[in-house]
């Protein structure tokens, strides 16, 4: 069995916390950077203005109210994950504070 010192386990917890900071930055930065090309949403989105241009040339209130509800929630949904990715990223810095915080104890 290996010893292990103080010093020894504050750099590997340093470590571990770094790991984790880089981690929840990429996490971040790909949530962010692809919430709005996803091929899902788009679809969606192309596929609910369609339903709108229907309503409004058959007249129908009930099928435009539906569709703006829609529209509304993927609204929702794009601000709900850039919250997602803002939050990760602010995290990891965090975790960059704690990671310097703990190797200049050592030091």
């Amino acid at each position: 069995m290996f010893e292990m010192t103080v010093n020894n386990f504050v750099f590997t917890l340093a470590g571990i916390v770094l790991f984790l900071g880089v981690v929840s930055f990429i996490i971040g930065l790909f949530t962010l950077g692809f919430k709005i090309t996803s091929s899902e949403y788009a679809k969606i989105t192309s596929q609910s203005a369609k339903l709108i241009n229907k309503g409004l040339t058959d007249d129908v209130s009930d099928l435009m109210g539906n569709a703006s509800s829609l529209l509304e929630s993927l609204t929702q949904m794009s601000k709900t994950r850039a919250g997602v990715g803002m939050f990760l990223i602010i995290t990891a810095f965090i975790l960059f504070i704690v990671t310097y915080y703990l190797i200049t104890q050592v030091m």
